[in-house]
């Protein structure tokens, strides 16, 4: 005996009324995209109010692995079909409790859809309890807290056994709630951002300041590494390229040192909005956390907002930098992250940036400088390259800029 499915409950998605079957078909059609890179006998199928991965003789934990990265779903169990007969449900609940070595403890749970099945919820509680007594040593009933609770429903069709939940991502299915364009620097908090928006449903594009030669080809790669992790999540990413070498040597040639911070970006996010335009891309997101530095502060982040009239979405405003720290290392940015390869935030970094700048003092400084010309440069001559979860971008820097 061998589970054969696995058993997908919703969380969030299970109240969206009359939408629900909007957000049902991206979650399946996420699994199968997600699964389908490693497995090609497995099969997505949804009954009723709920969803099932159809194992086909694939290995059941690997494939749980990958369901637990999938947005959308609340909780997963391995399951077991049978025929309708008391010695087929008793030996399927005795092997999915096997399956939890640790556990001593356990309760059974029996729901009888079909009334015809001849023995009652409770009896067959007692009878499965009874074999998996007579057959495990040192385990014990315990009917309020226990390790393992074995779940049997009987259906019209079949048997249904399940036992451990296994925790998944959470969250709604992506493209569910529409797209935004994540400006990811290479550092810990854009991606962790990043991550977050897709956890909401959101369809990532990602955008990257570069600027060679004072910035490498590594430092690149890495934001491409990053973009290949959160594609894990999502199927693909596209990452938009911007060489911003020209526009950052005349910010730090022509703008007061103080202001240089603040103006660079505004400039950020006026070439992100022209790149979102283009990509019917309606809103950006940062890895901006309050305070944490100095273009971070509400003054910086009131200045830089100005320039634009899309909505210039945060999540992590208010976060501890610990409590994002702890994220990254949990969805495997954090070691790309603190590699020691500088992105364009990193160079000409003023000695005392202004941590109170305003908008009538940024317009002002900007004002005696014509940035048109590099901005529409910068945006020209963008390149973009598709990272996907299943491997790596394949392009050498030389063929991007």
């Amino acid at each position: 005996m061998k589970f054969d499915s696995i058993l997908i409950r919703y969380g969030e998605m299970a109240i969206k009324g009359k939408n629900r079957k909007y957000f049902e078909r991206k979650l399946q059609d996420h699994l199968i995209k997600k699964l389908s890179q490693q497995f090609t006998h497995t099969r997505v199928r949804k009954q009723r109010d709920r969803m099932y991965v159809l194992l086909n003789g694939e290995d059941p934990h690997k494939v749980m692995q990958e369901c637990q990265q999938v947005f959308g779903i609340h909780t997963l169990s391995f399951a077991i079909k049978v025929e309708k007969e008391e010695q087929a449900i008793k030996d399927a609940a005795l092997y999915a409790f096997n399956d939890a070595p640790e556990a001593k403890t356990f309760k059974v749970s029996c729901r009888r859809a079909d009334k015809t099945f001849s023995i009652g919820s409770q009896d067959l509680n007692y009878k499965v309890g009874g074999h998996i007594l007579a057959n495990t040593e040192s385990v014990t009933v315990d009917v309020h807290h226990p390790d393992v609770e074995i779940k049997i429903e009987v259906r019209n069709d079949a048997a249904y056994i399940t036992a451990q939940d296994y925790p998944g991502a959470g969250g709604l299915p992506i493209g569910t709630s529409g797209q935004s364009l994540l400006m990811l620097s290479g550092g810990i908090d854009s991606p962790v951002a990043g991550y977050l928006m897709m956890k909401r449903g959101v369809q990532l594009e990602a955008i990257h300041f570069h600027s060679p030669p004072f910035t490498s080809d590594r430092a690149k790669q890495k934001v491409l590494d990053l973009a290949a992790e959160l594609a894990k999540y999502g199927h693909r990413i596209n990452v938009h390229i911007v060489p911003f070498t020209a526009l950052q040597q005349k910010i730090h040639n022509e703008i007061p040192e103080g202001y240089s911070m603040t103006v660079m970006r505004r400039m950020m996010m006026r070439v992100s909005e022209k790149i979102a335009a283009e990509r019917n891309i309606l809103s950006m997101t940062t890895g901006e956390s309050l305070g944490q530095v100095a273009s971070q502060t509400m003054e910086s982040m009131n200045a830089i907002n100005e320039v634009t009239n899309y909505p210039v979405i945060r999540p992590l405003v208010a976060m501890d930098k610990l409590d994002i720290i702890s994220i990254s290392k949990r969805i495997n940015t954090y070691s790309i992250s603190t590699l020691p390869y500088e992105d364009c935030c990193t160079i000409f970094v003023p000695k005392a940036p202004k941590t109170k700048p305003t908008r009538e003092n940024a317009r002002y400084y900007e004002s005696n400088v014509d940035f048109d010309e590099e901005i529409i440069e910068a945006v020209r001559e963008t390149k973009m390259v598709e990272v996907r979860a299943d491997e790596k971008a394949e392009k050498e820097f030389e063929d991007l800029l």
